[in-house]
């Protein structure tokens, strides 16, 4: 065996060994499954490829490589000898036996730390498989219904341990549904989760933020509304400051998606509106926005400011911020037909009801009143044009003077 010249690409390149079970991760490297799921649970970098280092997925993402595996398999048979090592390599993994599902889910509850602790790590390895089958079972065995209490065990006893693999596990799991009955219970819980400051905490709240959408999704209007009942623990403003304290660590673009429609969705009502300005959101976005995301998250961002700037507070922190009114009239007409919809509709918000002197002269420096022109120009839809026309019509007392605008635009449709 020594002395064989085993083919490089059969070779996992963090084992360094003839792969058994050849996956293939987002990154186009193929590894040995163990080896690879192993990164993922263990390793402080696991969200990247330890190859090329390039950002990674959910491990469920792997995709088995049959071709490579068929090729494996034939040259062992040509080059294996008696005694070589090579039995059993490419053997078949066992079938997803649900009575040791079920072993696994009274270990999870019961007293022991050390017990529980080894099953949400058995768990956690099965349902990395990348076999939806797999996970069906397991969410039909009740494993998800399983996770989510431990994760509520985790806040109730204060500890940590298996709360990063239980996350995973609920993220990786779908078709599953958080019971309404106890849906106060785990958004309590996540949101201990999301206030939490521990070695890999950015991933952790990650996956937090993954199976608080699936909360959130099943929680009655009600309560949402209001929200306070839901932080039963904490102060009232505690859930808002530790999901906006979330978007300014450096997340992956899912995680930041993920967040902004959480937020967006609360943002339905106004009290949650003028929780999410009171806590900083509006700077926040600004920030993120600063940053020239991609095309989806900025138009999440513009639907969420457009949202917090039906409330005095939230205009009024828009036009403090130093680049607030630049950045929104810059986006104008440069991204999407709803993003300029979104930046127009701060632009009239603000028009209408913040329009002190200072505001509209900032609004002609930073190039916003020039921009409203140019919509007027543009051959985009017809009521964005007719926005812009109010808005500018709004203040044309203020900015007719302007060489940067002529006093028709205000007045006539564009020639």
């Amino acid at each position: 065996m020594d002395e064989l010249a085993v083919p490089p690409y059969f070779i996992c390149p963090i084992s360094l060994q003839i792969m058994k079970d050849p996956v293939t991760a987002t990154t186009g490297i193929t590894y040995d499954r163990e080896s690879i799921e192993n990164w993922f649970m263990t390793s402080k970098d696991a969200i990247f490829c330890p190859l090329t280092k390039q950002p990674l997925t959910k491990a469920s993402d792997l995709t088995p490589n049959h071709t490579l595996h068929r090729l494996i398999k034939c040259w062992l048979v040509e080059n294996a000898t008696p005694g070589s090592g090579f039995d059993g390599i490419l053997s078949p993994r066992p079938l997803l036996d649900k009575t040791h599902l079920r072993k696994l889910l009274r270990d999870l509850a019961a007293s022991d730390d050390g017990l529980r602790h080894d099953a949400v790590r058995k768990l956690y390895a099965l349902a990395i498989e990348g076999d939806t089958a797999c996970r069906g079972r397991m969410v039909e065995v009740g494993v998800a219904k399983g996770m989510v209490l431990f994760v509520m065990r985790c806040f109730k006893e204060g500890k940590v341990g298996g709360l990063e693999e239980g996350l995973k596990i609920l993220s990786v799991l779908e078709s599953y549904s958080i019971c309404e009955t106890r849906v106060l219970d785990v958004i309590d819980s996540l949101n201990w989760v999301l206030g939490l400051e521990m070695e890999n905490h950015i991933i952790i709240k990650s996956y937090a933020i993954e199976v608080l959408k699936k909360a959130i999704d099943v929680a009655p209007s009600t309560v949402i509304s209001g929200y306070e009942p839901l932080c039963r623990g904490f102060e009232s403003l505690q859930f808002f400051k530790n999901v906006t304290n979330f978007l300014r660590q450096k997340i992956s673009n899912s995680a930041l998606k993920t967040t902004l429609t959480i937020l967006t969705k609360l943002c339905h009502w106004g009290r949650n509106r003028i929780k999410l300005v009171e806590v900083g959101a509006i700077f926040d976005l600004i920030a993120l926005e600063l940053e020239k995301p991609e095309k989806n998250i900025t138009e999440l961002i513009f639907n969420l400011l457009a949202h917090l700037c039906t409330t005095a507070d939230g205009r009024a922190e828009l036009v403090r911020h130093a680049g607030g009114i630049a950045v929104v009239s810059k986006r104008i007409l440069r991204v999407s037909i709803a993003t300029t919809d979104r930046a127009i509709q701060i632009l009239s918000l603000i028009s209408k009801h913040s329009a002190r002197k200072d505001v509209l002269v900032e609004m002609l420096r930073v190039g916003a009143v020039s921009k409203l022109c140019m919509v007027m120009q543009s051959d985009c839809e017809g009521y964005l044009k007719e926005k812009a026309r109010e808005i500018l019509r709004m203040h044309s007392n203020v900015w007719s003077n302007s060489p940067c605008i002529g006093v028709y635009l205000m007045t006539r449709d564009p020639r």
